[in-house]
């Protein structure tokens, strides 16, 4: 047989035979655009600010994965990507920062200090920026390597695509805020 018999004689996969269908559900067309167009705002205070700075650039470009516009407004940003280390004092800016993004709104912690106060287990250190806003994905490290970063963003972007529109109006949601003092 040649090439065009072997094409005519495969089958359409089941629910996807006949003169029209929808390819998908509208809820997952906005999650692939979202996924597929974050807009991150970098706070970076830090090395790992550092080491974002190489995954933004030529050798890694973050660029490929849809993160190519940073924001340095949060009202222009839904990926607040904190990194390095949080002081105590500093930890109602960042609650700030992130009461200033529009819905939805996600969080990365990159690195150690950002994620658990790292090395700087003081009374002055924010232990973890999961003490003051909701976190999304946490990138491990002490810096985490720029392919590292990349895979955080990966994740982001998972969640992004497979999130509920609904998510965000749920009760477990609004819970999740109050218990971080945000309405």
């Amino acid at each position: 047989m040649s090439n065009v018999q072997d094409i005519q004689l495969k089958k359409a996969p089941p629910g996807l035979e006949g003169s029209g269908f929808f390819a998908t559900k509208l809820e997952q067309a906005i999650g692939l655009a979202r996924a597929n167009s974050i807009w991150p705002l970098p706070f970076a205070t830090s090395c790992c600010g550092i080491e974002f700075m190489a995954t933004m650039a030529s050798n890694y470009d973050l660029a490929r994965f849809g993160s190519e516009r940073l924001s340095f407004s949060p009202r222009q940003a839904d990926l607040l990507m904190v990194m390095g280390t949080i002081a105590k004092k500093m930890g109602p800016v960042v609650k700030q920062v992130y009461l200033q993004m529009a819905e939805p709104r996600w969080v990365i912690a990159v690195g150690a200090c950002a994620s658990s106060g790292g090395i700087f287990d003081t009374y002055s250190v924010l232990q973890g920026i999961d003490k003051v806003v909701p976190v999304d994905v946490y990138v491990p490290g002490c810096p985490p390597r720029p392919e590292q970063i990349i895979d955080g963003i990966i994740k982001i972007q998972e969640l992004i695509k497979n999130e509920s529109l609904r998510r965000r109006n749920s009760i477990k949601y609004k819970e999740l805020l109050a218990s971080y003092g945000i309405q």
